[in-house]
């Protein structure tokens, strides 16, 4: 074979059509070695390279006689000083953190860890070979032909995210080929993209797609990581959603992300940049702890030995670091300019910006994010909190960034579950959270809404069940969270009763309308417009079976609500002043607006006072939206005006009559929409019924 010295630029592996480029950093390494396999399992590898050229602490070679589809890891020697945080142990095969495909996975056994695992402090170096337990980088060819693809790019003002897994969407779809069905081209296939752009979904946001691993103590239960948030390759796309892991994964999802764009979908990722699967100081060699472990993870200074744990998985990537920030950056690069995606939601965003532990200077990274030029133009959404010391940041993000807001899903639900004193927080959600976001000149937009995440309840366990009930996932009841704000509404899970289930189908179109009608942006989770159930389980990230995947199975419950679903983010698209791109000046309950762009109304018809948000007891009220003070622009950077809209909000047990404003004729309201069953109707003057448990839109319209 033929070894020519290469560059140290650009790292990982690259085919340059005359042959295959590797380069990889190591500061600390003193020999490191490029194994090629010709089969993923094979411990044998069929070659071995000695890289001799070191650049600023870059290993590299160029080898002319290596082509795609090969399959390759590093050996690594250098200071076995656990104190130190040294860990090197070239009995271990690592995995290239810049491969762009990974073949094969993770085989548990002691011979992954660097250890004597019969040492118990972990400071002995295991000699056994970990060669044929561990995944391999694969060589590929990354040429793809686009087709003229162009990213929608569509307006925050215009877009509705739909969360969604891409096996769990597409394995039990009855309209999706077999053999597509859990894949990339399973989620792009006809029936899919008809069903997202029925719901007037704008974009994708996929749980994670970067090749993962799943622990250990979930494969020894019979599991698997199904959500994927363990990532193991920050470059490669995930083979168990492909036909093949030698490079099939990266084509077909390519094709999947170019379909999606010409049906005018956009593409957000969910990455998990802010740990590995390596765990904490007894975990697995596997990737960074064999490679350069000082450079990548968060150390504790005062015991180098040990990790400091931001993320509740045993280490945190250190992405303040040089080849950290590198690492972080590259890979976002790489996935926008030879991927093609359109943006990305940031798992657990505050651990990425955390130095020493602290959280001092938050925005600094992510405004690198938002001034790179070729992330410029994507969407950036973060998940605003950690699991370290004053890690809960939302609002704390810099101008250019989605929030997930919390505070809207918790309001939400506990407003429409009656508690007493929410209306006032409940007004402030509806219209866009300035309470959070205004302070730092950000807009509405800065607002990701959302009722249901995969993480917890689905909407229809959310109005079924009022304790989790996790028993399958084999973690005696300790995993998931035990603040749900949800009811059960007379019957813990499944019942015959009729009433029941009509008032719980009742509560779920209560807060799928009020998602749809909020100023922000809102998020659906998979299958919620179709009633999919995880029976009361809040934390299936384990299960990999029909308790996680959509059933399309629908029932007439089912296909009601899909039905109503449409209808509400139908009238989004529709009236302007559901999109605003700018806080309303009277948004702040209590406050006098300087220009009544927004009127809170009491069912009297009177506004609402600071005492009347004050007051425990209140519980319907009324949001005005002039059509007017509509603030969206067209195309053309036109203002668009658009009608009035009403909507009256009643969370309570029994009916109440609201007072319709006075409109001149020959203007009218019609009533639109309301949660419980009716017929469109149109109303001149007087005082409407809204029943309890409701949610009722208005709309004025003109005599024609």
């Amino acid at each position: 074979m033929r070894v020519w010295p290469g560059s140290p630029y650009p790292l990982g592996a690259r085919w340059d059509g005359l042959g295959t480029h590797f380069a990889i950093h190591s500061r600390d390494a003193t020999s490191v070695d490029l194994c090629l396999f010709d089969e993923a399992g094979d411990g044998q590898a069929a070659e071995c390279v000695s890289l001799r050229e070191r650049t600023s602490w870059v290993w590299h070679v160029h080898l002319p006689d290596v082509r795609p589809g090969t399959l390759y890891g590093y050996r690594i020697d250098g200071p076995w000083a656990p104190v130190k945080g040294q860990r090197f142990n070239p009995a271990k095969l690592l995995l290239d953190p810049y491969t762009r495909a990974i073949c094969g996975q993770v085989h548990w056994d002691d011979a992954l860890y660097s250890y004597g695992t019969g040492s118990g402090g972990g400071n002995e170096r295991d000699p056994r070979d970990s060669a044929a337990l561990v995944p391999k980088g694969v060589v590929i060819d990354d040429t793809f032909p686009w087709h003229d693809d162009t990213p929608p790019r569509t307006p925050w003002s215009r877009t509705v995210v739909y969360e969604c897994h891409v096996k769990g969407m597409t394995q039990l779809h009855p309209d999706v080929p077999d053999e597509l069905r859990g894949t990339y081209l399973g989620l792009a296939s006809e029936p899919v993209i008809e069903h997202l752009k029925s719901l007037g979904v704008t974009a994708v946001e996929l749980l994670p797609v970067q090749h993962r691993v799943s622990e250990r103590r979930l494969v020894e239960r019979g599991m698997s990581n199904y959500w994927g948030y363990n990532t193991l390759g920050f470059f490669a796309p995930d083979s168990r959603f492909a036909r093949g892991d030698r490079g099939e994964q990266v084509v077909e999802f390519k094709t999947m992300v170019n379909t999606l764009h010409r049906a005018g979908l956009e593409v957000i990722l969910d990455v998990v940049y802010n740990h590995t699967p390596e765990g904490n100081h007894l975990g697995p060699n596997l990737q960074f702890r064999g490679i350069d472990n000082d450079a990548y993870y968060h150390l504790d200074r005062s015991d180098p030995s040990r990790y400091q744990d931001f993320s509740g998985c045993g280490n945190t990537v250190d992405c303040r670091s040089p080849r950290g920030l590198q690492l972080l950056m590259d890979s976002l690069r790489y996935w926008v300019h030879e991927m093609h995606v359109d943006g990305f939601r940031f798992d657990l965003a505050p651990a990425l910006a955390r130095q020493d532990g602290k959280l001092d200077r938050i925005a600094t990274l992510f405004e690198i994010m938002r001034q790179d030029p070729v992330l410029a133009e994507t969407k950036l959404i973060v998940e605003p909190w950690d699991l370290g010391a004053d890690g809960y940041r939302l609002g704390q993000f810099p101008d250019g960034f989605a929030e997930w807001n919390d505070r809207f899903r918790d309001t939400v639900r506990r407003f429409w579950r009656g508690d007493a004193g929410q209306s006032g927080d409940f007004a402030s959600r509806v219209s866009g959270s300035a309470d959070v976001f205004q302070h730092s000149d950000r807009s509405p937009f800065s607002s990701l809404n959302y009722v249901t995440a995969h993480d917890g309840f689905t909407l229809a366990d959310l109005v079924s069940y009022e304790r989790k009930h996790n028993d399958a996932n084999g973690e005696n009841g300790a995993d998931g969270a035990d603040d749900n704000w949800s009811a059960n509404w007379g019957v813990e899970g499944p019942t015959g009763s009729e009433s029941i289930q009509r008032l719980r189908d009742q509560i779920a179109r209560n807060l799928l309308a009020t998602l749809a009608f909020s100023q922000g942006v809102p998020m659906l989770a998979h299958g919620d417009e179709m009633r999919r159930t995880q029976h009361g389980n809040n934390n299936a990230y384990g299960l990999d079976n029909e308790t996680t995947w959509v059933s399309w199975n629908l029932d007439a419950r089912a296909r009601d609500l899909l039905a109503f679903t449409r209808q509400v983010f139908a009238l989004r698209a529709e009236h302007p002043v559901l999109r605003r791109r700018h806080f309303f000046q009277g948004a702040s309950p209590g406050s006098k607006p300087a220009a009544k762009d927004v009127v809170w109304l009491r069912p009297d018809g009177g506004e609402m006072g600071s005492d009347d948000w004050k007051a425990s007891d209140t519980r319907a009220f009324g949001m005005l939206l002039p059509g007017e003070a509509s603030v969206e622009l067209d195309e053309r950077g036109r203002g668009v005006g658009g009608d009035s809209l009403l909507l009256a909000f009643n969370p309570s047990g029994r009916a109440v009559r609201f007072v319709l404003p006075h409109v001149a004729a020959p203007t009218h309201w019609e009533h639109t929409l309301c949660t419980v069953k009716h017929r469109r109707r149109r109303l001149r003057r007087g005082s409407v019924r809204v029943v309890p448990h409701s949610l009722s839109l208005y709309t004025l319209r003109e005599a024609r």
